[in-house]
């Protein structure tokens, strides 16, 4: 009996997903030796990709139209090993009839943990504090490096999503006076979560903290524009931790560099790897962290295996464990 092929094209997989595979009798598993960074990866990929029957993405390369013709018309089953596919044509694979599955949910506490921390780093202007540490330059006074407060603010968050609402959640310890969102729909949880759905211009106006939390598509792509950002409060603290995409970062760069807005937080940006001489590390007032959202051994494990459970389900003929309709 010949063995199904599932590929997964980046060497960063958890071993708790690859040992569900290798469990399974049938399933010859292959993992890719190398990452994202690497010149080669990409062409490996394309190099591999020939006659598999299960795919696990879990890199930030695109998948193509093109890539899914070398995998062949065998190919019946791709899993993400992340919630949000904008890594993926949609598209070509919904034209070829396979199976999309993703890892949503999971990590919805860890970005959480995440998007507080950024938060406070950059309304409490971590980054100087460090420089001025780190280079000898601390300071004594009572009016230096301050801050912005969280108590008794306005939380705006872009997008009332699990991430969104485990924000919220963590941040109702830190007695902030209101919690709005915006969105392209009513979120029943918003009511026991005392959030109050309100126009996105308005929530740029009236928020001290604008979080983004939202996907990226079309609609989204640069929402957080030179007019959004005049729109801001000149004391607010934008929060990213969606997709880089999701803000203009030359905008932003002249935003923070002309104190149009107090900070921003950023733990995704574009591109990634951001060069070490992009401007925005240039500014004391942007405080970046590369993309370390999900980055927890428990929250990485457990993508990797829904991502296994995903594939194999598939490839049995059952619904995955998270379907893409």
């Amino acid at each position: 009996m010949s063995l199904t092929r599932v590929l997964i094209v980046n060497r960063s997989y958890p071993s708790a997903g690859l040992e569900l595979l290798k469990g399974n009798s049938r399933i010859q598993a292959t993992v890719l030796p190398y990452e994202d960074y690497e010149p080669q990866s990409l062409k490996e990929i394309k190099q591999s990709v020939k006659g598999v029957d299960g795919l696990i993405w879990n890199t930030r390369y695109r998948l193509t139209g093109e890539i899914l013709d070398i995998a062949g018309p065998q190919l019946k089953a791709i899993s993400s090993t992340s919630s949000g596919l904008d890594h993926i044509d949609l598209e070509e694979v919904k034209k070829r009839n396979i199976r999309l599955g993703n890892t949503p949910g999971v990590l919805n506490d860890a970005v959480a943990d995440i998007a507080v921390g950024v938060m406070i780093a950059a309304a409490r202007r971590f980054k100087e504090g460090i420089r001025n540490l780190e280079s000898g330059e601390w300071k004594y006074g009572v009016t230096w490096t301050l801050g912005q407060d969280i108590v008794g603010s306005t939380v705006g968050i872009v997008g009332l999503g699990g991430i969104g609402q485990a924000i919220v959640r963590r941040l109702k310890g830190f007695d902030v006076a209101r919690f709005i969102y915006s969105g392209r729909s009513e979120k029943p949880e918003a009511k026991t979560l005392n959030v109050e759905r309100v126009p996105q211009e308005q929530l740029l106006r009236e928020s001290d903290y604008v979080i983004l939390a939202c996907p990226l598509t079309n609609e989204t792509r640069n929402m957080i524009n030179c007019t959004a950002l005049r729109t801001m409060k000149k004391t607010a603290v934008l929060v990213n931790i969606g997709r880089g995409e999701l803000i203009d970062q030359e905008a932003l760069f002249e935003a923070l560099r002309e104190q149009c807005i107090f900070a921003a937080g950023l733990d995704v940006v574009t591109p990634e790897p951001l060069p070490k001489e992009h401007k925005l590390l240039s500014l004391p007032n942007c405080f970046i962290i590369p993309h370390m959202g999900s980055a927890t051994v428990n929250t990485r494990n457990a993508m990797a295996q829904i991502a296994a459970n995903n594939i194999l389900l598939a490839l049995d003929g059952q619904p995955m464990q998270f379907p893409i309709n």
